[in-house]
Parts: structure tokens; C-alpha cells; sequence
């Protein structure tokens, strides 16, 4: 049987006590204890999908029939969710409501992708009343599958810190997007696109033809860089040019703290031969001019997942690092499968809390967007971009409150407002700007031991 998480054993002296129900908004009395931040960037799970089940969290149960009941094109109910096409394992007539997939496809197999696009999302979302999932979708009723939340592999360590349960991808649609968002809290500009590739809406902003890029010209769906790497096979007029937007790695290189994106498969797809599974568009930084071929930044910051891992077995971690693990490694319906990225994801939390950095980090696991799956709650309004549908984060910390579920609202740019809060950064925009800096996670009885002054 294979080991999970060696690190729960390192809980075993803490007293778990009453859970307290409300706690200041507040961080550790002193922030600058926390040394070394690393986000864990994983693909395409609504939370209701994952953690439906958690016991305390805003899930399935909570769900109902407004929320949960899908429409077709004429707003109509369906009798049951629409047959998943090209596949043979799940049920032709399943009731229109959530199913647990795993009773179908465990989650040590792939299923088919789930479609998870700008336009589509907003569709599937319907105002916030969740119920086009199945409609806007080319895998129909995938879309209402949930995993069992007592089979994956995260739980125990996710039950051991906090989940947050109200915490939403930052913009509306797919990796492309979700990742730049995720570095730089705006969406990507490429003027003068090819018309091919531009989307076409009517006068009422009602999508006619789908595209990579808005009217407006903003890049929205899988766009390639015009940097290295990108598919020998794309065209040459449909990669992105260089950015020229701030990004968060310029403001920590602003005020000298170190940090690095760390990717599964970079050194080989660098060298011409990609793994099969590596994902070209899923390496935002490659996309800014500051990080083009040939620059200095580029070859400093930009790294192996393989250095990572070594630099967490060191104790030489930056203090901030993004990890984006190759493609069959990172949870995406399609091409990976949940157990085999989960199993991943909880040795890199290992390596990190067995070595020397692991008595000062705070360690950030969450989903780039839900990658199509519904989900019952309703994402906040905020502008344009979104947010979108609502995914898991798990916080793994010794400055994070344990065994708590925390149900304040958040989205992916929360992470940059923590980051800037922490090294004292500029925002880079409005939406990092007034995204709340994951403040209730953290624990204010934490104590210089690493220990919380009594469990939650």
C-alpha cells in the first residue's frame, strides 16, 4: 500500500480541542514569521465535484433543486442528464441531479474531458443559477459527476488544515486564462489577431462563433507564446505576443525576493521533446516579455519541477514558488486521473514539510478553474471577467488553523493579495487589490514552536 503523507504524523502531538466557530480576521501576530509561500496549481475540479462531501463544508447537501436541476436549450428541465457521448461506462438515463462518478469510472481512471471555456462558462453559470452545466457542454450530464470525498487521496491531510470552501477561479473559462490571472490579475491582450481565431457576437453580446480571442481583443481560450516552448505544429500568426502587463513575479524581483515557476517537464519541453501530457499553454510566465527567449529572468526564474523537489529536500526553497506539475500528474479530466495527481500533490506537500523550510511555509493547493463540472453556490459578481465557478484551496501550514473549514470568500487573485500583503507589494490591479489575502486561514494563537495555541 502505497505511503500518503508522512507529514500527518508530525500532528500527532497537537491537542485537538472544541472547533471554534469564529476567529478574527486576522494573520499570525507577526507575518514576516512566514518565510516561504508555495502554490500547488492543479486542473479543472469544481468543489462540489471534489469536496462535495466534507463534513462542516458548504456541499452537496446543501444543494437544491433551483440550484442543481438542469435546463435544455428551451429552458425545460431535463427528463434525465443528457447520455455522455463516446462513452460507454456511465448510464444512459441517469436522473437529473448530481451522481457520484466513481461507482462508474473509479478515480484512479481518466473520464472524458469536461468542456470549460470563457463564453461556455458564462452560459453554464446562468446568472447564478447553475443550471446549464449539462447544456454547454460536449460531455452533456459529465458535468453533474462528483468524486466521493472519502476516496481521495488528500482528504486526511486536508482534514488535518484548512479547506476553504468559498473560494472562486478568478476569470471566466480555461487553464489559459486562469493561469495568467493566477500571475498577473488581468487578462492577456493580442491585438490584430487573426479574424480565424477572433469569437463573433451578435449586437447583444449573444456568442455567434466561438474563438481564442475576444472582439475586444483580449486572448480568452488555449492560446500558444510566441516564446519557447510552443507546439512546433501551432501557427506561427496565432501566438500570443509578448506581455507587457506587471506581473507578480516583477514585484517580488522589484523588492528582491527570491522565487521561481517550477513546472513538471520544463527542461525536456525546452529541449524540443515535450512529454506527452505537458501542457504548453499552463506556463504563464513564458508568455511576458520580461521571461522572453534569451533573458536572464527567463533562465533564473522559470525551472524544472525536478528543482524544485531538490530544493525543498535542501531547505534552499525561494521564498515564493508556483508549482504546476506535468500533465499527467495534474488531476485534468481528458488525459490525467485524479489519484495519480493527488498522490503527487501530497508527496510535494511531504518534501516541502519534512525539510528544513517546512517549520516556516504556507502551502497553497488549489484548481485553476472547475474545468466544467457544476457546482451549487453561486459565484459573486464582480466584473467581467468573473469570478467563475467555485473550486477547492487547501491551506497546509503550521500558521494555518487546523481541522477548519473556512467558508470566507476568496478567488485565485486572493493568493497575490497574500503574497503582496506579506512582502508589502504593490497590487498589480483592482481585482488583487480588493481580493481578501486569505486572512481567516492563519491561526492567531500560533506560537513560535509551530504549534497553534489549541486545535480547531
Amino acid at each position: 500500500m502505497r505511503k500518503t503523507h508522512i507529514a500527518i504524523a508530525l500532528l500527532s502531538t497537537m491537542v485537538l480541542g472544541s472547533c471554534k466557530k469564529n476567529f478574527p480576521p486576522t494573520f499570525p501576530s507577526e507575518i514576516n514569521k512566514i518565510k516561504h509561500v508555495v502554490v500547488i496549481y492543479l486542473e479543472n475540479h469544481s468543489f462540489d465535484n471534489l469536496y462535495g462531501q466534507f463534513a462542516g463544508a458548504n456541499g452537496l447537501s446543501n444543494a437544491r433543486a433551483a440550484n442543481t436541476i438542469q435546463l435544455d436549450a428551451t429552458g425545460t428541465p431535463y427528463g434525465v442528464l443528457p447520455a455522455i457521448p463516446g462513452s460507454t461506462a456511465f448510464p444512459t438515463n441517469l436522473p437529473n441531479t448530481y451522481f457520484n462518478i466513481d461507482q462508474y469510472v473509479p478515480n484512479d481512471a481518466a473520464t472524458p474531458d469536461v468542456l470549460h471555456r470563457y463564453y461556455q462558462e458564462q452560459l453554464q453559470i446562468d446568472g447564478g443559477k447553475m443550471d446549464k452545466y449539462a447544456l454547454y457542454n460536449n460531455t452533456a450530464g459529465l458535468s453533474q459527476g462528483y468524486y466521493k470525498t472519502s476516496l481521495l487521496p488528500m482528504l486526511s491531510l486536508t482534514q488535518q488544515y484548512t479547506l476553504c470552501d468559498n473560494f472562486y477561479h478568478s476569470a471566466f473559462g480555461g487553464s489559459f486564462l486562469n493561469h495568467i490571472w493566477l500571475i498577473a490579475a488581468a487578462s492577456p491582450v493580442f491585438p490584430n489577431a487573426p479574424a480565424s481565431i477572433v469569437a463573433k457576437l451578435d449586437s447583444t453580446g449573444k456568442l455567434i462563433t466561438d474563438g481564442a480571442v475576444t472582439p475586444d481583443g483580449f486572448a480568452v481560450n488555449t492560446s500558444f507564446t510566441v516564446n519557447a516552448p510552443h507546439p512546433s505544429t501551432a501557427n506561427p500568426a496565432a501566438l500570443v505576443p509578448n506581455q507587457t502587463l506587471p506581473t507578480i513575479g516583477d514585484r517580488l524581483s522589484e523588492k528582491k525576493v527570491t522565487w521561481a515557476w517550477y513546472s513538471g517537464g520544463w527542461d525536456s519541453a525546452l529541449a524540443g521533446h515535450a512529454p506527452g501530457t505537458f501542457q504548453y499553454h499552463h506556463q504563464p510566465f513564458a508568455y511576458f516579455a520580461n521571461y522572453a527567449d534569451g533573458t536572464p529572468a527567463k533562465k533564473e526564474h522559470l525551472k524544472d519541477e525536478t528543482e524544485f523537489i531538490a530544493a525543498a529536500k535542501a531547505g534552499t526553497l525561494p521564498s515564493v514558488s508556483f508549482v504546476k506539475p506535468v500533465g499527467a500528474n495534474n488531476e485534468h479530466p481528458g488525459y490525467a486521473n485524479l489519484a495519480a495527481g493527488e498522490y503527487h500533490t501530497v508527496d510535494l506537500i511531504n518534501e516541502v514539510l519534512n525539510g528544513p523550510n517546512g517549520k516556516d511555509v504556507v502551502i497553497i493547493v488549489t484548481y485553476d478553474e472547475n474545468g466544467g463540472f457544476w457546482d451549487h453556490v453561486a459565484p459573486p459578481v464582480v466584473d467581467k471577467w468573473g469570478p467563475g465557478t467555485r473550486v477547492p484551496a487547501i491551506i497546509v501550514s503550521p500558521f494555518a488553523k487546523r481541522g477548519y473549514v473556512d467558508h470566507t470568500q476568496y478567488e485565485t487573485v486572493s493568493i497575490l493579495s497574500f503574497i503582496e500583503k506579506r512582502w508589502d507589494l504593490k497590487p498589480l490591479a483592482s481585482r488583487d487589490r480588493d481580493a481578501n489575502p486569505l486572512q481567516n486561514v492563519f491561526d492567531p494563537n500560533y506560537d513560535d514552536k509551530g504549534h497553534s495555541g489549541h486545535g480547531y
